[in-house]
């Protein structure tokens, strides 16, 4: 018993410790590349981080690591996070992935970014100092960003050129620390073993009790020379930090030991916590993340962006899970979204009435990249009208002179046969523009 509380002492005190500050994390992990090349880890590391973290004390945005992120997502993403780190004692955050540096700047590379000249990189990519600027102002006494994102420029042989290879050195803010996976100019390994050797140094190091925040980056620099055989060295770029920070702190020294009376019989709480299908969400960046997590599943507000649509695309979700369907935004029915696996792959359908033009996309990771590929082969933001789907079901466009339709169905013939029946009702015989299924079927 007493070798084990030895072993339990330095969490439960980090834990303690944490309890006090509040910390909070955004975890971010690209790996399924759709233009560009694929990395094997990033996915892991980001979660073996998040997973740590959260032991640690932090609060993660969207509760969990941010897995295959397009454009917009990582731009929703980082704006949430400039919004609860407010007022926070410790923001950190941390990237896996694709990375590169473009005129002296550093961009962190969304899956479906497919820049071919730098003037794309602002539109397509996320700059760094878009998130250092989110923590700046906020009130923490501690900043930290971390980049696992230094491996070769994965556009360098189609036309942009990266100044070297990769990331450049940034100038840390007041309050903050930048720790890079390896030195500036230089590239970093992607790793062999489902981590990187540079996040699998750092998740075991962070857990150690009483470094502070220069010996814990010292520590993984250290530990990553030695796995690469110092091929691979750890960068890090401080400004002056008020104070100590722990992510575990030193153990407490032992208490002299007394005589202690035995604890009296736990009381029965008077109250019960509150049932989380009756907490009502009020804060709007969780109001935000439910309605994310509700497009992703494909429960669309109807009418769209409005209240009533909002409780209508909640009440259809309660209605498949088996909750009564109240259209109530609660705890509870975030909670369920947030342990729901993600739908892949995607496939989407645009139209655009006005402008007669259609676009079509498939085999995408999530929801929001289908639809994005869909428009840009489409009208961009005048392809309003959207039929998405995910799995093996198919969806089919068929149009006539007079009218038009999209389905889906559980079968591409299916799916052409509805979309032919429901066209043709305005009497005029149509035909069918195109069809896939959502894992590529059909194209």
């Amino acid at each position: 018993m007493a070798a084990l509380l030895a072993l339990l002492l330095p969490a439960l005190i980090g834990a303690a410790h944490a309890a006090a500050e509040k910390r909070i994390a955004l975890v971010i992990g690209n790996s399924a590349y759709q233009n560009v090349t694929r990395l094997d880890n990033p996915r892991n590391d980001a979660v073996l981080m998040a997973e740590t973290l959260a032991g640690l004390g932090f609060t993660l945005i969207g509760g969990r690591a941010q897995l295959d992120l397009d454009k917009p997502s990582m731009d929703i993403a980082v704006q949430s996070f400039g919004r609860q780190v407010q007022g926070a004692d410790v923001a950190l955050f941390y990237y896996a992935g694709h990375g590169v540096q473009v005129a002296g700047s550093n961009y962190l590379v969304p899956i479906g970014a497919n820049a071919t000249r730098e003037a794309d990189v602002d539109f397509q990519m996320l700059d760094v100092n878009l998130v250092l600027r989110q923590m700046q102002g906020a009130g923490t006494r501690l900043n930290m960003v971390i980049l696992d994102a230094c491996r070769n420029n994965p556009f360098g042989g189609r036309g942009l050129r990266a100044a070297d290879g990769g990331l450049a050195q940034m100038r840390a803010p007041e309050g903050t620390l930048i720790s890079y996976a390896t030195q500036p100019g230089n590239v970093a390994q992607d790793g062999t073993d489902g981590h990187s050797p540079y996040t699998k140094a750092l998740a075991a190091t962070i857990k150690q009790a009483g470094l502070d925040i220069f010996q814990t980056f010292n520590q993984v620099g250290l530990a990553v020379k030695r796995a690469t055989g110092g091929s691979q060295q750890p960068w890090v770029s401080s400004s002056p930090i008020d104070g100590t920070f722990y992510f575990v702190p030193p153990n407490a020294p032992a208490a002299p030991q007394v005589a202690v009376a035995p604890p009296p019989d736990p009381q029965l709480p008077s109250t019960l916590r509150p049932d989380p299908d009756r907490v009502p969400i009020n804060n709007a960046a969780l109001l935000r993340e439910l309605s994310d997590r509700l497009y992703e599943h494909n429960f669309d507000p109807d009418p769209s962006d409005s209240k009533n649509g909002m409780r209508a695309a909640i009440s259809k979700f309660q209605e498949k899970v088996a909750m009564t369907p109240t259209g109530e935004a609660t705890e509870g029915v975030l909670t369920r979204l947030r342990k729901m696996e993600d739908l892949s792959p995607w496939g989407s359908i645009v139209y655009g009435p006005d402008i007669d033009k259609f676009g079509i996309s498939w085999k995408h990771s999530s929801r929001r990249a289908a639809v994005e590929d869909a428009r840009s082969k489409c009208g961009g933001a005048k392809c309003t009208l959207e039929l998405s789907f995910y799995g093996s079901r198919c969806g089919a466009f068929a149009a006539s002179s007079k009218s038009w339709s999209l389905i889906q169905r559980d079968t591409l013939d299916r799916a052409k046969t509805a979309a032919l029946d429901e066209c043709g009702r305005a009497g005029k015989s149509c035909r069918i523009i195109d069809a896939v299924c959502a894992n590529g079927f059909g194209h």
